[in-house]
């Protein structure tokens, strides 16, 4: 599957229209000879329209220089375009496609929603170097809605798309052409015009209430969207959307936890709640195995690079490379199941009955907002002061590494708890959580040695056991220990600094 960024602007034209001359125009410096294209395409979508929803369209095109299977979806403000070859006998989506939808379909089928032929005539804008700034395409297009009650539509519009052109050559074409006389085009795409009253609003959240309820929401739905737009970036083996969807599993369990009693509806199930969590929990871990891997993988690979020739002895990066990958291999495997499966989808659809209950009139007040991210701060500062009270006392170094650990991981919802209000809170709320992210990567640094020191040890066995030399194993063990020590001591600073930021935030 070919995938490009596709920035493009589209034009309504006037009757009487006249295509003005580009040469000379943002590094254009000879128009190509027209092209004619006659282009035949059947967009697909579920019944209610979900990809339409999510500004997502899925088509099957005949003719032109691109015939096949095109996806294309909101990708920073322009649009990212995957495409697919076709052949005669298909009717419809492969697989190839729909997986990259399912987080929007959640599993309902895709059917054809609208035709739409396009006469189009193709210019390519020339730079001097022979490369082309962009395409411009002037298409008379007609349309026939597929649903029931649908109609029938036809126009005339102007598109230019950029290839090896920048932004400034873009908007000096874009001026270009309105002082011919186009207009920016008023519908987001020929088949929102082609689906007419059919087409949906944008997926959104009505924000009544409070400014409180609003943040609230406002961050679930973020959560949620960002689940959503990496799903598809996941299943295609993207370590940095593993990552963030991840992080936005995180965020959601957090909320779930720390802000529970603004979120629980009087007439749903008391421990509604507490099942989501646990459920959003398994997509965490999910994505956390395959996240651990990565990291793991390039955590020793920086360990064993750093270290000279001479002190690594035996077949050491070639050993963890292997047993690394498999493990790789089999958390993948086991996370795109995961996303193929019923539960990942009712995982989904009970994120957006959370989103949309949140959402109600019911006034939250400010202080009662603060006072759940306070309390949230106040347990990882208890947990934090139960590792210390350990350690003073003597007690096992393993008992005291666990709490160190819960702390962390206290922290950490603390900062999303902070994140939530600062909306409300202003920057004081931001400070806090960016001193919590600190302390929290201190505690982490620790913990994250203690995980690769324990790996490190099962390798360097297997490899004593294999017959091969453990030295660099020990050796790295040894490091790695020192690191997470070292850690520790930024530990006592970026506490104080948090127990700062909050005297500022909560009084």
């Amino acid at each position: 599957m070919a995938g490009k960024l596709e920035v493009e602007r589209k034009y309504e034209l006037p009757d009487g229209f006249a295509l003005p001359d580009l040469t000379g125009v943002g590094g254009v410096t000879a128009v190509g000879e027209p092209d004619d294209q006659r282009l035949d395409a059947v967009y697909y979508d579920t019944a209610g329209l979900h990809l339409a929803r999510g500004r997502v369209t899925l088509r099957r095109r005949t003719g032109g220089n691109d015939a096949g299977w095109h996806l294309k979806r909101p990708a920073g403000g322009e649009r990212s375009e995957l495409q697919l070859p076709a052949n005669n006998r298909q009717k419809s989506p492969p697989r190839a496609v729909t997986d990259q939808v399912r987080a929007l379909t959640r599993g309902a089928d895709l059917a054809p929603v609208a035709r739409i032929r396009t006469h189009r005539v193709e210019r390519a804008l020339k730079a001097a170097d022979g490369s082309t700034v962009a395409l411009l395409a002037d298409d008379r297009v007609s349309t026939e809605s597929l649903r029931d009650g649908g109609g029938a539509r036809e126009w005339h519009e102007l598109e230019i798309e950029l290839v090896d052109g920048d932004a400034k050559a873009l908007d000096r074409l874009d001026a270009a052409l309105r002082r011919a006389g186009a207009r920016p085009a008023h519908s987001p795409s020929k088949l929102a015009q082609a689906l007419g009253p059919d087409y949906p609003q944008p997926v959104g959240v009505r924000m009544p209430g409070s400014k409180s309820r609003r943040a609230l929401t406002a961050y679930l739905a973020i959560q949620r969207d960002a689940l959503v737009e990496h799903d598809p970036h996941v299943r295609e083996g993207d370590a940095e959307a593993v990552h963030k969807m991840r992080v936005a599993t995180r965020r959601l369990r957090s909320s779930l936890r720390s802000f529970a009693p603004l979120l629980a509806d009087g007439s749903d199930d008391p421990a509604a709640l507490d099942r989501l969590h646990d459920e959003i929990k398994w997509v965490t871990g999910l994505l956390g195995e395959v996240r651990d891997c990565d990291v793991m993988s390039e955590r020793l690979a920086g360990l064993v690079h750093a270290e000279p020739p001479e002190l690594v002895l035996g077949p050491v990066a070639a050993r963890i490379t292997s047993l690394l990958a498999a493990r790789a291999a089999e958390a993948r495997r086991a996370l795109v199941a995961g996303l193929d499966s019923r539960r990942y989808t009712d995982v989904l659809n009970a994120i957006d009955a959370l989103v949309l209950r949140s959402a109600r009139p019911e006034r939250v007040p400010r202080r009662r907002l603060l006072r759940r991210a306070r309390k949230a701060l106040r347990r990882a500062d208890a947990r934090l002061a139960a590792a210390d009270t350990a350690a003073d006392t003597g007690a096992a170094t393993a008992t005291v590494d666990e709490r160190r650990h819960e702390a962390r991981k206290a922290y950490k919802r603390a900062r999303y708890a902070a994140e939530l209000v600062a909306p409300v809170a202003g920057k004081s709320a931001t400070r806090l959580a960016d001193r919590v992210t600190t302390l929290q990567d201190a505690l982490g640094a620790h913990q994250d040695a203690l995980v690769t020191g324990d790996l490190l040890r099962q390798y360097g066995i297997s490899a004593y056991g294999a017959g091969e030399n453990a030295f660099t194993y020990g050796l790295l063990h040894a490091r790695t220990d020192e690191h997470g020590r070292l850690a520790l001591r930024d530990v006592p600073k970026a506490r104080r600094k948090v127990r700062k930021a909050a005297r500022a935030l909560f009084g």
